[in-house]
């Protein structure tokens, strides 16, 4: 019945893009060390804003019915007005509200996005859930990604799922909050991922810092996941299967915001492979549906139907993935 189910916690995301001659920018030319600074008590102009919809889970599933998969997605809403707009939309975007769970008296998880300079700044506001994994059918993808520091009774539910449905194929891409508040309950269920997205700094808590991505990618590998996939920011993505390792560069699109940019890139991935494309093209499906994402103001305006995605996968016809 589904290509893809999601797990994850739905957001309202509230954009505030920060006027740059009120904000002060102190950042070292790596970039390893950026900080915003606000003279304290101070009232600060912002230059526009605007809401919409995000969270890992609720992005994916939009972006994947988009690119014509049939999608659902299991989260927890409060019963508050976000909820219903998180439920609206969602509807309206075709994806399958049927494992949506509406908690009485609680409130829907939002967060309050400061963009500057395309990069964003997230103040997130976590809901303590009861996590309760519903009856899932049989699905060609499962899509495991944020949640509260409350996950790991579901975590163990899922993985009796997998059990059950061993056709299933498990997608993880891990939520800071899981890694920060249980890195070794997330541990205990990636060596049964299909499919591993992290970026560079979260493959970096997993498993330490290494020497290369290339050697990051490998250790994945040794640990049972079968395909791995690190984004680095500016510098590109990169994939290994067991057999090739791969990296593309971004396509060259002026961001305008970065924010859910990684799930538009993990969905076009999957979506390629959905369809039967190569892995190297499907990184590249990743790269253009994030470079349309990048293009809007959060993180599902600018994801792409696959005409669209056409269009920017022939723009960059020269950019391809090469062996590392």
């Amino acid at each position: 019945m589904f290509n893809i189910i999601t797990i994850g916690d739905a957001t309202v995301d509230n954009f505030l893009l920060i006027d740059h001659e009120e904000a002060k920018l102190q950042c070292g030319l790596d970039k390893d060390n950026c900080q915003i600074c606000f003279n304290y008590a101070d009232k600060i102009p912002i230059s526009q804003t605007t809401q919409s919809v995000g969270g890992n889970a609720t992005n994916v599933a939009v972006g994947a019915s988009r690119l014509g998969l049939k999608s659902a997605i299991f989260t927890e809403l409060g019963d508050d007005v976000n909820g219903m707009l998180v439920e609206q939309e969602l509807t309206k975007a075709k994806v399958d509200c049927q494992f949506v769970n509406c908690n009485k008296n609680k409130e829907t998880r939002y967060s309050i996005v400061m963009v500057y300079d395309s990069e964003r700044t997230i103040l997130s506001y976590h809901v303590k859930y009861n996590y309760k994994l519903p009856h899932l059918p049989s699905v060609e993808w499962i899509y495991y990604s944020s949640l509260g520091a409350n996950f790991p009774k579901l975590q163990d539910q899922l993985a009796k799922y997998l059990n059950k449905h061993p056709n299933s194929k498990l997608v993880i891409n891990p939520g800071s909050a899981q890694i920060k508040t249980n890195l070794k309950k997330i541990k205990e269920i990636i060596p049964r991922a299909e499919i591993l997205f992290v970026n560079k700094e979260e493959a970096e808590r997993i498993i330490g810092k290494q020497p290369s991505i290339a050697v990051s990618m490998q250790k994945f590998y040794n640990l049972g996941v079968k395909l791995s996939i690190i984004t680095d920011g500016t510098k590109g993505s990169y994939a290994f299967d067991g057999q090739q390792m791969l990296h593309l560069p971004i396509f060259p699109i002026k961001p305008i915001d970065k924010t859910g940019a990684g799930d538009a890139f993990a969905i076009g991935l999957l979506s390629a492979l959905h369809y039967k494309k190569d892995l190297a093209e499907a990184m590249r499906w990743g790269t253009a549906n994030a470079g349309g994402v990048v293009q809007k103001i959060g993180a599902e305006p600018g994801l792409q139907t696959r005409a669209g995605l056409q269009k920017i996968l022939i723009k960059y016809k020269n950019i391809t993935a090469k062996e590392i």
